[in-house]
């Protein structure tokens, strides 16, 4: 046996047990903190698919919260546009019973006109004529009153200021003691229907009398 053999010999016989302990000490500490990091590992793996699914649900939940909101206000604008179609057919329907007479009754004004004047123009105090001023006035009562159930109502504005959205000036007079713009006679009648005009009175009205220049 040569010298160098016989020192490694010896070296390896030198390692005491203490030694030994502490290498296996340290192989088994480093064996852990492999292991430790190998799980750390495992678990940030699966926490960070935990996150992307939890990230996956949470633009789920917010997509699907925007088209319930969508829907939502598309439903109220749908039911208001139904309201409004409602409403609209309802007036449209309103005004068509309102008004649906209105050439009918302007028909029927000419007949009010002929019997008023019948009267006017008939001698009353013929008493031959009375039977027949009876029936004149029966019937003119009869139509005038259909015609008020159907929303025909009569414009006498006799004495009354002048009003041009309902008056028809036919002529202009001076009437002393009375204010100007006033209706001093009723040449003919108007009429409305339903608060609607269908007619204009025919009217004269009083005009101011001229200022005289006591001056000249």
């Amino acid at each position: 046996m040569t010298t160098e053999s016989t020192e490694s010999k010896n070296t390896q016989e030198q390692v005491t047990p203490d030694q030994q302990a502490a290498d296996l000490a340290n192989d088994i500490v480093q064996e852990a903190e492999a292991q430790v990091e190998e799980q750390h590992e495992h678990a940030h793996e699966v926490i960070s698919d935990e996150q992307e699914r939890i990230n996956e649900l949470e633009l789920a939940l917010a997509t699907a919260q925007a088209t319930v909101a969508d829907q939502k206000d598309s439903v109220i604008r749908a039911k208001a546009e139904v309201d409004n179609i409602r409403r609209r057919a309802a007036q449209d329907v309103e005004k068509a019973r309102k008004f649906a007479l209105e050439k009918f009754a302007a028909e029927m004004l000419t007949t009010v006109d002929n019997l008023e004047r019948a009267l006017q123009s008939i001698d009353k105090e013929d008493e031959s004529k009375k039977g027949v001023i009876e029936g004149i006035e029966l019937t003119l009562q009869g139509l005038t009153a259909s015609l008020e159930k159907f929303g025909v109502k009569a414009v006498d504005p006799q004495d009354q200021p002048f009003n041009p959205e309902l008056h028809q000036a036919m002529s202009m007079q001076e009437v002393p003691d009375v204010a100007p713009n006033t209706v001093i006679a009723v040449m003919q009648k108007g009429y409305e229907l339903n608060g609607r005009l269908i007619r204009p009175a025919m009217v004269m009205v009083s005009k101011a009398a001229p200022v005289i220049d006591t001056k000249a």
